[in-house]
């Protein structure tokens, strides 16, 4: 192909943008709580559990998918050894994570004074096994899973770069997401203390989203090889009908969360259609590589990662405005929730521009050196 990589891969820069968007819509559909206005009535949940039907075509997975197809394309290039790749993916993941895990654990004690329980948290914060959770499993916050995890997916790419030469082995994600079903269901099933509990089911995560890895290397190597104009269009509509599919089996679950007001647990063809929907949408996307992408497209991307990560930060801060004005008994559902989106979304890409501007915080969003390792890598690291 005559394009350069770069060039190539501004429909992968656009899938990253719309996923950003799609992870601030997801978490801007519930209610203070987390949980889909089980005090309204069906009429007023249609609008929250819609956008949340629609933010769910992306997800923390489509994160994991993307860092997987980006680390495909690194061990390609490079082939570092297995120290330097996992010390590399250390040093990208979990130095910020580590002041992000400190960060939201303390600030959310802004929450919970706001909410009225800051003298629970502050018990819960005051036991190591509190701390040793959220650097462990990143349960500082609901959001902080994706680093941890992504880095213990990481340490399995030797099994992923079978993908590189086997693609017919991305099929294995199927396999990999059935087994972790079948062992969460049974850890769910028994009863033991609900951090052992968290820990086990973390484990079994770790392993299932291995099948990610496998997918997102096997893609790479498609990708790499070059595909036909006329393959592309092919994958594309292909991937169109798997994604409407897919969607189509999620729909018990949106409509049980209308029904009722509550998130029911995803089985069957439900989990399926939402473990799924990353690699389906990344299908669409590749299969539209060779569209006209505006490079404006890649100006955003590198700011995914900072919108990520800030933005439950900045929902809670609306959420605690929105309670002091006395406006949440004034707001439907519907009208909470879109004016929490419109408000939250530009304000985290507004954070991660400006955080990405000071020297001493652009580590934290990924898009430069830590303020230590300044005189040895002078250059940015752009996750």
């Amino acid at each position: 192909m005559s394009r350069s990589a770069a060039s190539r891969m501004v429909w992968f820069d656009a899938n990253r943008v719309c996923a950003a968007v799609g992870v601030v819509l997801i978490h801007s559909t519930t209610n203070f709580a987390g949980q889909p206005f089980p005090d309204a009535t069906v009429g007023e949940r249609v609008v929250p559990v819609f956008l949340r039907s629609v933010g769910e075509f992306s997800g923390s997975e489509m994160f994991f998918f993307f860092s997987l197809f980006l680390m495909a394309l690194r061990i390609d290039r490079h082939r570092p050894t297995y120290r330097d790749a996992i010390l590399t993916q250390a040093n990208r993941l979990l130095v910020p994570f580590a002041f992000w895990t400190v960060f939201y654990g303390l600030f959310r004690l802004v929450k919970a004074e706001a909410f009225g329980y800051a003298p629970q948290y502050l018990e819960q914060i005051a036991q190591i096994k509190t701390w040793v959770a959220y650097f462990l499993l990143g349960k500082s916050q609901y959001h902080m899973h994706f680093l941890p995890t992504l880095f213990a997916i990481f340490l399995f790419y030797p099994v992923m770069r079978l993908a590189l030469r086997y693609p017919i082995l991305g099929v294995m994600l199927f396999a990999t997401l059935g087994a972790m079903d079948h062992v969460q269901g049974f850890l769910y099933s028994i009863d033991i203390a609900p951090l052992a509990r968290d820990y086990l089911v973390r484990i079994t995560k770790v392993w299932g989203y291995v099948g990610y890895g496998l997918a997102a290397f096997a893609l790479y190597s498609l990708w790499k090889d070059g595909l036909p104009r006329g393959e592309t269009r092919l994958i594309r509509r292909g991937a169109l009908y798997l994604v409407s599919l897919a969607y189509l089996a999620t729909l018990p679950f949106f409509g049980h969360a209308l029904l009722k007001g509550e998130f029911p647990v995803r089985t069957g063809w439900d989990y399926y259609g939402h473990f799924l929907m990353p690699l389906l949408i990344f299908c669409i996307f590749m299969g539209s590589q060779f569209s006209n992408w505006s490079p404006k497209w890649s100006r955003a991307a590198k700011y995914t990662f900072g919108v990520y990560l800030v933005h439950p930060l900045l929902i809670d801060l609306f959420d605690i405005a929105v309670i002091k004005s006395g406006l949440a008994g004034m707001m439907s559902p519907g009208t909470l929730v879109i004016s929490r989106f419109v408000v939250v979304l530009p304000a985290a890409l507004g954070l991660s521009m400006v955080l990405e501007r000071i020297k001493l915080t652009a580590w934290t969003i990924g898009l430069g050196p830590a303020p230590w390792a300044r005189s040895r890598t002078p250059e940015a690291t752009n996750g």
